[in-house]
């Protein structure tokens, strides 16, 4: 008994109490932001009680099954990294079977439909690609070898390329803009060498023409130009900004301190719970509830990248700085998408937009940095031994 509790003492003071409480002060926030949404009507054709009901539920699960993770020594989950890319590539392929499902007439093709319920194999995705290419740069430098022979920078793309090119089959253009965030952060902050990044720099012009001519779809065309022509905008209002335009409009009615989360004259946009919830942050808690909450996620990712710091190995760093990625960009491409200075991409906020499957992703993220923490310093844990 005195050992178990000795046990569980040590688990306690490991914890990273900061980004905990801040992670669940985000996932908390998104609760009551969901319960208002139902209460007051907004977008009542997809936001029912079920909606805040299972963000509780998702955010519940993922808090249990980030404390296991941090209870778990990271490098032994490196050691098995095959049984998490053998997880999510399964959940991936799945979806071009009789599971798959597309939602409504959008063209991505992400839902798992599993009968009890439905899952978004991509969300997990970008947790397993972080794992698995944090444990490859590991083993070449574990190896004594440079990650900048061109041999390895090729392996590398490689790596990245995979699971880019698997969601980006499914159409989920989001996910695959995230991915690549992650990959270019991961690689740079490894210590590639300076010649491959200013290499890429000097090729992006070619690359962006041969994405734009050859990759890119009208519809993806569209929602780039109107950003930048004001009479292509009005001309195509009704059919390729008119979410846009909805999500900055009610960001906009909110002024300084907002409408208040019960009755206000709010503005329904399309997705507000989801792709536009910073819209409705901003409508219903003005720019003053903008900035606390950005400033909540900034809080999350400077925490990430202290753990990072302070990790005591290099797998342990590459952990923390692609879940770091993973927020940042999604931050990036989700305000950028409702401010309408980038186009939609369906991308989330961190923590507070609604998704199960995207809720769980980021915690089990979260969790990944609570355990590179929880292992700085050698010691003898109920769930882990150190080497």
């Amino acid at each position: 008994m005195n050992q178990a509790l000795n046990h569980i003492w040590q688990y306690l003071k490991r914890l990273d109490y900061f980004l905990l409480l801040l992670c669940l002060a985000a996932s908390a926030f998104s609760v009551l932001l969901l319960n208002t949404m139902y209460s007051n009507g907004v977008n009542l054709a997809v936001v029912s009680s079920r909606t805040w009901l299972m963000q509780l539920l998702s955010a519940s699960v993922g808090i249990l099954l980030a404390l296991v993770l941090c209870g778990i020594n990271y490098r032994f989950l490196s050691k098995i990294w095959y049984v998490a890319a053998g997880g999510g590539l399964t959940l991936s392929l799945l979806l071009f079977t009789p599971l798959g499902k597309r939602t409504g007439d959008a063209p991505d093709l992400n839902w798992l439909d599993l009968g009890i319920v439905e899952i978004q194999p991509s969300a997990f995705l970008r947790v397993v690609f972080i794992l698995t290419f944090a444990t490859h740069l590991n083993h070449i430098v574990k190896k004594g070898e440079s990650i900048s022979d061109i041999k390895h920078v090729l392996l590398l793309c490689l790596h990245g390329a995979l699971p880019a090119a698997l969601v980006f089959s499914q159409k989920d253009h989001g996910t695959t803009t995230i991915l690549i965030g992650i990959f270019l952060i991961m690689l740079f902050t490894a210590g590639l060498s300076w010649k491959y990044i200013a290499a890429a720099v000097v090729a992006s012009p070619l690359i962006a023409a041969f994405l734009w001519n050859y990759v890119a779809e009208p519809h993806h065309k569209m929602r780039i130009m109107i950003l930048f022509d004001d009479e292509l905008r009005e001309a195509h209002m009704l059919d390729g900004f008119w979410q846009q335009w909805g999500g900055l409009a009610a960001l906009n009615s909110g002024g300084m301190t907002g409408q208040g989360l019960t009755g206000g004259e709010y503005i329904h946009v399309y997705a507000i719970h989801n792709d536009f919830m910073f819209a409705y942050v901003g409508m219903t808690l003005g720019l003053v509830g903008c900035i606390l909450t950005l400033a909540i996620i900034a809080l999350i990712c400077t925490r990430m990248l202290i753990t990072a710091n302070t990790a005591k190995d290099y797998l342990g760093r590459m952990i923390c700085f692609g879940v770091f990625a993973m927020i940042f960009f999604e931050v990036v491409v989700n305000v950028g998408m409702v401010l309408g200075v980038t186009p939609v991409a369906g991308s989330q906020l961190p923590f507070i937009s609604a998704g199960g499957s995207y809720t769980l992703a980021l915690w089990l993220g979260t969790g990944l940095v609570l355990s590179v923490w929880a292992h700085r310093k050698k010691t003898r844990h109920m769930f882990y031994e150190e080497e």
